[in-house]
């Protein structure tokens, strides 16, 4: 019988593993119908991959949307089909930069910057996804992006590596930045570790191993232990504002019908609100000419 579970699991996503994957393992392991990840990390990324369960399904986005923290590693000296160490060698240099010159080239990552996503990357060209083209041996030009890059920073460095810390906005690809890096410094450079350390409001602080939760899922203690775990489906929401209404209210609003504000010229409109029925997320909402029309309604 399928487990009734509505909320956050922060897994922390072991190395080789992919983010589909995970998902699958996960919804096996607590018997759930509803799954899906808050944003994908790469098979070789390791830390915090938010899975939504049951409801928190229709919060996906608004964590896919959040800023992300990572702790990355580059290998200095080459440049790959992949810009990680899963792709060939692509191009080669016997060049070392100083930690010093590292350092004085991050300014130019940072803020809203054009970055073209690497070949190999989920980006869709004419419906099919770049990597499938990649890996079909077609040479792909990408248009480049903006992202935003809120602070890059050198954590420590070697001859041959550097350690570095990203936060950031969505759609920034950590190969990407490992690539331009390289390129600018005229040495290359590729990605051998990365690990990222939040995801919108979660954090590595929230997560789980996927080996407790195998071990947890097997006995009823450890059940509780998994449900405790769980952070509510309002935590994704936690930047938009709330509107409460009364049982009435919030009842019409779960039927799908709009409701007429009593005080409208105390509300400006809202392209998203979340309404609750006292504590109880009722329906991400949109308020328009003193009208609050439901878009998505949970079934909680």
């Amino acid at each position: 019988m399928r487990q009734s579970l509505d909320g956050w699991l922060v897994l922390d996503k072991p190395l080789g593993l992919s983010s589909a994957a995970a998902v699958t393992r996960v919804r096996r392991i607590l018997n759930v119908a509803k799954a899906g990840h808050g944003g994908t990390l790469d098979p070789l990324a390791t830390g915090v991959l938010p899975i939504a369960l049951g409801e928190a399904t229709k919060t996906m986005s608004f964590v896919m949307d959040g800023r992300k923290a990572y702790r990355f590693k580059l290998r200095w000296g080459a440049e790959t089909s992949t810009d990680d160490l899963e792709g060939e060698v692509t191009a080669a240099s016997p060049q070392r930069p100083t930690a010093e010159l590292v350092a004085s080239m991050l300014p130019e990552f940072h803020g809203a910057i054009l970055q073209v996503p690497p070949s190999y990357s989920a980006v869709k060209i004419a419906g099919e996804r770049a990597y499938a083209r990649a890996r079909q041996g077609s040479q792909l030009s990408l248009a480049p992006r903006q992202v935003e890059i809120d602070s890059l920073e050198l954590v420590s460095a070697t001859p041959d590596e550097a350690v570095f810390a990203l936060r950031c906005g969505k759609g920034t690809y950590v190969r990407a930045i490992a690539r331009d890096l390289g390129r600018r410094l005229g040495c290359f450079a590729h990605v051998v570790e990365l690990r990222r350390l939040a995801s919108g409001p979660f954090t590595e602080v929230d997560m789980i191993s996927l080996a407790n939760l195998e071990e947890f899922g097997h006995n009823t203690a450890g059940r509780k232990a998994i449900t405790s775990a769980l952070r509510p489906l309002r935590t994704a929401l936690d930047d938009i504002p709330a509107l409460a209404l009364s049982e009435a209210e919030a009842g019409r609003l779960r039927q799908g019908q709009p409701v007429q504000l009593r005080a409208p010229e105390t509300q400006p409109e809202r392209h998203t609100v979340l309404v609750l029925d006292g504590d109880k997320p009722v329906a991400l909402a949109v308020v328009k000419d003193g009208v609050i029309r439901p878009r998505r309604v949970f079934n909680l």
